[in-house]
């Protein structure tokens, strides 16, 4: 196989994430400075990591593919606390979303052991904690942690198969969780209203990449396998939205879940 170039990433150290996002938009954290931001030991995110091998596969992808697998849940953080809500659809409008957008896609709820591990509330509360210097009159952060696989054993992977995209968020987060026999998966972000771009690879577990998306947009490059065997990419991707949840206010797509007859 041809070789496939890997740009290393802007890493700024945690100090001046702040600034970072006001200025450019977007930063880029080190493992280490993102177990600092959560105020945990970097074990403690690593700990994590064994839940994403029980991810059921994503059935609603429009083009056939069989490689992306997920686990979705939704929580909502207010006065430093974070609160699990009943479990949801995930909706977006196509205007974010061309490909997926205007469905209700009910994935597989998180483990509760994920969500009940010592690393995890302690790394949304710190992202919220980052979000709320941002915006300072939000009360509270409708957030919403996307569990992903992108597997290579049979063939090409996409993380992002509706290409560059914003998400109708506030603020996203994409922790790289593994890189395992793969190449490719570059991340790209791009200014949403100019010709600005920076290109660059995550390979370091529990490294970040956060994102003011009412001004970037983003996307992840396909993967492709080292070996016959393939590979993956795992990520856990979290928004943060000031708004409620996406769809709650015109759609109310977390009313029904299918088969049920009761309000969720």
């Amino acid at each position: 196989m041809s070789a496939v170039a890997s740009f290393p990433p802007p890493l700024i150290p945690l100090p001046a994430l702040d600034q970072a996002l006001r200025t450019r938009g977007y930063a880029v954290l080190g493992a280490d400075d993102v177990a600092a931001l959560a105020g945990v030991p970097l074990a403690a995110l690593q700990a994590l990591a064994p839940g994403w091998d029980d991810l059921p596969a994503d059935e609603y992808l429009k083009d056939g593919g069989r490689y992306r697998y997920r686990r979705h849940g939704s929580f909502v953080v207010e006065s430093g606390r974070l609160r699990p809500v009943p479990h949801r659809a995930h909706w977006q409008p196509r205007e974010y979303n061309a490909l997926h957008g205007g469905m209700r896609r009910w994935f597989a709820p998180l483990d509760p052991a994920t969500v009940a591990a010592p690393g995890f509330a302690p790394l949304v509360l710190g992202l919220a904690t980052v979000c709320s210097r941002q915006r300072p009159a939000v009360p509270r952060w409708h957030v919403e942690a996307h569990q992903f696989r992108i597997d290579t054993s049979g063939g090409i992977g996409r993380p992002t198969p509706e290409g560059a995209h914003r998400d109708g968020v506030d603020f996203v987060a994409v922790l790289l969780v593994a890189r395992r026999a793969i190449k490719g998966g570059e991340t790209r972000v791009f200014a949403a209203d100019g010709p600005d771009g920076q290109r660059f690879t995550l390979a370091e577990p529990w490294s970040l990449l956060l994102l003011d998306d009412a001004r970037v947009i983003h996307e992840s490059t396909p993967i492709q396998p080292e070996a016959a065997a393939g590979g993956h990419r795992d990520t856990l991707v979290l928004t943060f939205r000031s708004a409620g949840f996406l769809g709650d206010d015109d759609y109310n797509c977390n009313r029904f879940h299918p088969g049920s007859t009761r309000s969720q």
